[in-house]
């Protein structure tokens, strides 16, 4: 409100004519968004290229603060070759490999979430993978090189060690790296009825993250509140915090069936409900594979983006046989945000960029790439193929056409 006013008087001083009306409508706390998903120009580009001419009078504001830019990558599994791979000489562990290849990305953009979709308790508690896993701290250590802004903990290996290991997590990330937003897993109540909101170039951006469960095992004693569930209730209640709280909301929601590429009725039930509650943008994970990028119309008409799933980040499953090699490729969730002169948000254009794991053993080797950087020699030795013999550069083309269609993206032209 107190940008649109500056905004207001500056146009009065400066402009004999008002500025064009906007798309965007505002109401109770959130925004609603006008798509279509993508555009060849923004409006105010199209509007300055078809104007009389240049001008000497300076925008109130550089162009470049009118947009915020948003990238979400999937689960950072860590299989135990993944772990052994961070391993140094001396003992000490260290992951900055595993996003060595995308971080420029990662920290060019706005706001930047990551899916940890295993606990961080710590070697006290004794590292593990598959099926109940625990990671060293160092893997946020490299999160946070990385560029990482909010880092996504409500998944279903969250309660895999425990009390114990939900907090080894959490005071780490907190006493190392307070600028970082976890959220997910809390420990407080007063923590878990905390909405996550990101203040990005002036607007607030709420992000919402549950899961739908936690492979059976109960919430520690007396912390019910310990992993933010999928209950219609709590979502509800969160909702009604966030639209106060924030311009703009972002649900990642844990769901899905693993390894397959087909929505789910329940995911398409859930993303209803977020629709109907006011969410702005879905960013999915859990399934392990790639599932497609849609639009759900909201009450008011508008549509709402669902990534139904960005697949895998990094993991390296000891499983064989057809269908491995579909684990193998992810996608990085790319949004870019317009703040409109009022102060408003909407969607701008949105796009999934294709990103393949590297399966390969020993320090330093594991890693993930753009299929925009991936090669024929990258491919021919990824071990994958020891697995599925399926696996090919190719391979990966196609199963990104076939399931991302028309929001497939390369980072390079």
């Amino acid at each position: 409100m107190k940008r649109f006013f500056v905004l207001l008087i500056a146009a009065v001083i400066i402009f004999s004519a008002s500025c064009g009306a906007s798309e965007v409508r505002v109401g109770a706390g959130r925004t609603e968004i006008d798509l279509p998903a993508s555009e060849s120009a923004p409006q105010d580009e199209v509007s300055r290229a078809e104007s009389d001419g240049p001008t000497d009078t300076e925008p109130p504001f550089p162009e470049e603060n009118d947009y915020v830019s948003i990238v979400m990558v999937g689960d950072v599994l860590l299989h135990e070759p993944i772990t052994e791979s961070g391993l140094q000489e001396d003992g000490s562990y260290n992951f900055d490999h595993l996003f060595a290849n995308v971080k420029e990305k990662v920290a060019a953009a706005d706001l930047a979430l990551v899916n940890e979709e295993v606990i961080l308790g710590g070697t006290e508690l004794g590292l593990s993978g598959y099926p109940r896993f625990n990671g060293p701290f160092e893997v946020a250590d490299a999160e946070a090189a990385a560029g990482f802004d909010v880092i996504l903990q409500a998944t279903n290996h969250a309660l895999d060690k425990d009390k114990a290991g939900l907090i080894n997590d959490i005071e780490y990330y907190r006493s190392h790296f307070p600028e970082l937003s976890v959220t997910g897993i809390y420990d407080s109540e007063e923590a878990r009825n905390t909405i996550c909101v990101r203040d990005v170039k002036g607007i607030k951006i709420a992000v919402l993250n549950y899961t739908y469960s936690t492979n059976g095992r109960d919430m520690p004693a007396g912390m019910p509140w310990a992993v933010a569930m999928l209950d219609e209730d709590e979502v509800r209640a969160d909702f009604d915090k966030a639209r106060e709280a924030a311009d703009f909301i972002i649900v990642c929601p844990h769901w899905g069936t693993e390894y397959s590429h087909e929505v789910s009725g329940y995911q398409r039930s859930w993303a209803e409900y977020f629709a109907e509650l006011g969410a702005d943008l879905v960013l999915g994970a859990h399934p392990h594979v790639i599932e497609p990028v849609e639009e759900i119309e909201r009450p008011d008409g508008t549509m709402m983006p669902v990534f139904w799933s960005v697949g895998n980040f990094v993991h390296s499953t000891g499983e064989t046989g057809s269908g491995v090699a579909n684990r193998m490729v992810g996608a990085m969730a790319s949004v870019t945000l317009k703040i409109s002169d009022d102060g408003s948000v909407r969607v701008d254009s949105y796009e999934a960029i294709p990103l393949v794991t590297q399966m390969a053993f020993g320090r330093g080797a594991p890693t993930t790439y753009f299929l925009s950087d991936y090669t024929e020699e990258l491919a021919a030795r990824n071990k994958v193929i020891e697995r599925d013999p399926a696996f090919s550069i190719e391979f990966v083309r196609e199963l990104c056409r076939n399931v991302l269609g028309g929001a497939w993206k390369d980072v390079r032209p």
